[in-house]
């Protein structure tokens, strides 16, 4: 069975590089049930990604509630009051604050975990593994609920561990104090995606080969050297792809914000994200969908730009990996 699927591989590779040379149209059609088979996701997403994405490209230039039929277009109006808007800023400065604190934390930490977890000789790996990945298939929204009650300064376990422990004399509200809230919630945000950045080194640790281990052992490396001079410039190439995964990841923390401090208390939880919603659907006072449309559009072109960067950065990591091979 595995040589027969071994050789129908072959086959499709073969006849992919024979069909390099034919006209853009004969390789379309040989490959029609592919696009088939794809044009239902295709559809989808067509109308609730691209569509909505257009149109709110659109929308950013009017001054529109998004709940009447009453659209005046306004131009760049939309982006003027938005550089103006001190709000505005201080989202959008806290999203990146948000992002520079909170991503060092999980990469590091998932890397020294996935160290621990791909030792072999470990044979609690997989379970450990299964426990840290639980979290990121679980709801946002549905985490976030849960840690209103735990860090609840009425009865939560955290504050009932604290105080026990004698480290607090007073519960603290950890999601009503405008200096804990937003750390708080990078906290929680940290331990639920955690698993997924582990699963990322834990895959490529797997390209370092043992054998270069044993010889260094053979030498009289010791663990810590063995990590500084093999396992650290091995994975440096997935290490910046790593990262900016996570940075991506840490800019779009909604379901985690609004369902534990809905931005507060007193806007300082408030990310890019929930100063949008706010403004879209007029929590705030009255909906204002074109002028949150066009603080969307000035987010999603940073998030583009990061995205860009994304891919530079696994480009340079996959000719670094290539000229380590060729080494």
């Amino acid at each position: 069975m595995a040589i027969g699927t071994a050789q129908r591989a072959g086959n499709l590779l073969n006849q992919g590089r024979r069909d390099q040379g034919k006209p853009l149209r004969q390789r379309l059609w040989a490959a029609r049930w592919c696009y088939l088979f794809a044009l239902p996701n295709l559809i989808l997403a067509g109308m609730f990604t691209f569509y909505p994405t257009v149109m709110s490209w659109y929308f950013s230039f009017l001054d529109w509630s998004g709940f009447t039929s009453d659209k005046e277009w306004v131009g760049f109006e939309n982006f003027r009051e938005i550089i103006n808007d001190s709000f505005f800023w201080d989202a959008y400065v806290r999203s990146f604050l948000f992002m520079a604190v909170a991503v060092p934390i999980q990469v590091v930490l998932a890397l020294i975990v996935a160290l621990i977890l791909n030792d072999q000789s470990y044979k609690l790996g997989p379970f450990f593994r299964t426990v840290f990945f639980l979290p990121v298939v679980t709801s946002a929204a549905i985490i976030g609920i849960v840690m209103t009650f735990v860090f609840s300064p009425f009865n939560g376990p955290v504050n009932k561990f604290l105080l026990q422990m004698n480290l607090t004399d007073r519960p603290i509200d950890f999601l009503g104090d405008p200096d804990t809230a937003l750390w708080t919630v990078a906290g929680v945000w940290i331990w639920k995606w955690f698993g997924i950045t582990m699963i990322y080194w834990l895959a490529a640790l797997q390209v370092v080969p043992q054998e270069l281990y044993e010889a260094a052992r053979i030498d009289g490396a010791n663990r810590w050297s063995l990590h500084k001079d093999i396992t650290l410039p091995m994975v440096f190439p997935f290490a910046v792809v790593i990262v900016l995964i996570t940075v991506v990841g840490s800019l779009n923390v909604f379901g985690l914000v609004q369902t534990m401090t809905g931005g507060g208390p007193f806007f300082a939880s408030e990310v890019m994200e929930v100063y949008i919603y706010r403004n879209a659907f007029g929590e705030s006072g009255i909906p204002r969908l074109g002028y949150a449309s066009a603080a969307a559009l000035f987010f999603g072109i940073t998030v583009l730009g990061l995205s860009l960067l994304q891919g530079w950065g696994l480009k340079k990591a996959n000719d670094a990996r290539a000229q380590m091979r060729q080494g």
